[in-house]
């Protein structure tokens, strides 16, 4: 699908998003400790930056154009991977495949329908 200009480089990253996520549901063939340290850092120099930009740029667009539930809904997935991303700060290895089932879910949803509601 043709994205719109403004969306390619948010949409380039649910792409590096969609390929840690499948690593993370299958954290059992890796070392945990590596790869919570992996995804903290991945956490907070791209996933964290890319939600910001959803939350400054995009959300309130969706606002404007009455698309209330979109924007429920993203912000309570933004909120759900903030938390998994603290358990997993905190040592809890099994938020690993949580965390990568709940991403590859938000990905799609903003793939599929919040990106296509934008534009």
């Amino acid at each position: 699908m043709k994205r719109h200009p403004a969306l390619i480089a948010l949409s380039r990253e649910h792409h590096t998003a969609l390929v840690l996520a499948k690593r993370l549901q299958r954290s059992g063939e890796v070392d945990p400790a590596m790869l919570m340290a992996q995804l903290i850092t991945v956490f907070e120099h791209e996933l964290e930056p890319h939600f910001r930009t959803e939350e400054s740029d995009i959300l309130p667009v969706l606002q404007r154009q009455g698309h209330h539930a979109l924007v429920t809904q993203t912000l309570e997935e933004h909120r759900f991977l903030r938390a998994e991303i603290e358990q997993i700060r905190a040592g809890c290895a099994q938020s690993l495949v949580s965390f990568g089932t709940a991403l590859a879910a938000h990905v799609r949803f903003e793939e599929r329908v919040m990106f296509p509601a934008v534009e």
